[in-house]
């Protein structure tokens, strides 16, 4: 499982990261961005960046519906 490690405030600040992007993968976007801008957004360039930043986006939603799925069960059970 890939680490959920967050850059800090800081280093996402220098690299001009948008508030929507900052989240549990933001260490994994710097590099991506960096490697994009250095190929010049090639296709085929940065495939390893790019795996790496979208399993981390997958197990960080796959966490959240778990929780979710977690919070409605209890919500039931409390209401029986």
């Amino acid at each position: 499982m890939v680490s959920s490690q967050t850059a800090s405030q800081s280093e996402m600040d220098a690299a001009r990261v948008p508030l929507g992007w900052r989240d549990q993968c933001s260490a994994l976007l710097i590099p991506l961005n960096k490697c994009r801008h250095k190929t010049l957004y090639a296709p085929w360039a940065c495939e390893d960046e790019r795996h790496g930043y979208e399993k981390c986006q997958y197990d960080d939603y796959m966490r959240r519906m778990k929780q979710l799925s977690a919070q409605k069960r209890a919500a039931a059970e409390a209401e029986e």
